[in-house]
């Protein structure tokens, strides 16, 4: 077994060092490139949010923040009690109990674990929607959210089904060199999923249609044109059935990359739509949701790479109630399978379950670190493409206001949750991206009724 646990060591440094080169050669570390002169501007809330809004914001803040930050650790914990104790191994051992068939019991333990996990973070979950219900930002009824939370839990039954039947069979066929095959299949399986994610998920929780055709739809379709970025399509989502938040987003790439823009969105005025799709263009223009593929494939690849390393080691399976040996069940089990002893017993899901849980907690402050200078990127993106940094003020303005976005994120804010830099951040972008090009910079906001 040492060779290729070795083999499966260097094979994944190679692919972490790999992401870690395309990260930082990638990565916007400067956003906005060149002299200020004066000086950078400092982020300042009070200058463009007035004390309500402000004061609405910290309220906000301090509502959501109790059911989010309980939810993550209630999750946390639970599926690390599941993983590195024999409770999950016994948890699958009864919901598999009448299960012979491997591949039935690892779709059968997935869709258990899933659900149980689900259950766990659903008193969070309506705890958070009660407090986005009481702001006035969540729209829908109770009945519809629920529907909701039933789509989402169908689309984590399908993805993790099939990825952990991938894995297993994988790890059957190959019991000494499954890191290869599985991580050869997981770089797939990611691209995959980003290729279809816009036309097979997305639809399931929003309804589309193409902007219509008028001024907005030209004027959109021409600054991307004068941008030099194919896009397919703008579409239009009805998010006003759940939220009034306002938003836009970019997704797929290729044949299926589309600016997609909240229906909210198109009550705002026409310039500040425009400076919000440019920011966008830069998403497109950047290619990153191609970049974010690749790196999200190589980390997963590298991820599987360790998964094997962590799931031969016999104290680690003896500890998640798993015998590195036999796969022998506690009755009324299923018939033992020669096959499914260690790291191929379906009792070891749960183990899986929880080493992911930990690489994705580990993971995020560097990907929410990486996200925040990209879209950093795509604001000055769109500052360059409109050349009105006072319009681009006023869009930020509006969407923190509408959001309720947090205004003074704290550290471990930033860590957890932050993927966009705070709306003072940007606009204080804004006003350096104006004294570089000698623009008129934009006025304070600060005030009843901006």
């Amino acid at each position: 077994m040492r060779v290729p646990r070795l083999a499966a060591a260097v094979t994944a440094a190679v692919l972490f060092v790999t992401v870690g080169i395309v990260l930082a050669v990638t990565t916007p570390w400067n956003p906005l490139p060149g002299h200020v002169p004066g000086g950078h501007v400092e982020p300042d809330p009070g200058l463009d949010y007035s004390p309500s809004e402000i004061a609405r914001s910290r309220a906000f803040d301090s509502a959501v923040n109790p059911p989010a930050y309980a939810g993550l650790v209630v999750g946390v914990l639970l599926v690390l009690a599941l993983g590195f104790t024999p409770l999950g191994s016994r948890f699958i051992g009864w919901a598999t109990a009448r299960v012979r068939r491997w591949p039935l019991r690892v779709a059968v333990a997935a869709v258990a674990l899933t659900t149980l996990l689900r259950l766990a973070g659903l008193p969070f979950d309506i705890w958070n929607e009660s407090v986005l219900r009481r702001y006035g930002i969540s729209t829908q009824a109770w009945p519809e959210w629920l529907v909701d939370q039933l789509k989402s839990l169908a689309v984590t039954w399908v993805i993790y089904t099939i990825a952990l039947l991938l894995l297993y069979g994988v790890v059957r066929r190959f019991p000494r060199y499954w890191w290869a095959g599985a991580a050869a299949g997981g770089f797939v399986l990611v691209v995959a999923v980003s290729f279809l994610y816009p036309v097979v998920v997305e639809p399931v929780f929003n309804k589309f249609h193409s902007l219509p055709q008028g001024r907005l739809r030209t004027d959109l379709l021409a600054m991307a044109e004068r941008d030099g970025v194919p896009v397919e399509d703008v579409l239009v989502a009805d998010a006003s059935r759940r939220t009034t938040s306002l938003n836009a987003y970019v997704s797929g790439f290729g044949s299926t990359r589309r600016i997609v823009l909240y229906d909210t969105l198109l009550k705002s005025p026409p310039a500040r739509v425009e400076s919000i799709v440019g920011h966008e263009l830069g998403h497109a223009k950047r290619n990153d949701v191609l970049w974010g593929t690749l790196v999200g494939a190589l980390g997963i690849a590298g991820a599987i790479c360790l998964l094997h390393l962590l799931m031969t080691s016999p104290r680690l399976l003896r500890r998640a109630g798993v015998d590195p040996e036999t796969s022998q069940e506690p009755a009324p089990g299923p018939v033992p399978d020669p096959k499914g002893t260690g790291a191929a017993d379906p009792r070891s899901l749960a183990l899986v379950l929880a080493l992911v849980t930990v690489a994705t907690q580990v993971g995020t402050p560097v990907q929410n670190l990486v996200s925040r200078r990209i879209e950093a990127r795509a604001d000055a993106h769109a500052l360059n493409l409109t050349r009105d940094p006072s319009t681009f003020v006023s869009m930020q303005h509006e969407l923190s206001v509408r959001n309720i976005s947090d205004l003074s994120p704290d550290a471990l804010e930033y860590l957890l949750w932050l993927t966009h830099p705070a709306g003072p951040d940007r606009i204080a972008m804004a006003r350096d991206w104006a004294r570089m090009h000698r623009a008129q910079a934009p006025p304070p906001l600060n005030g009843p009724g901006s």
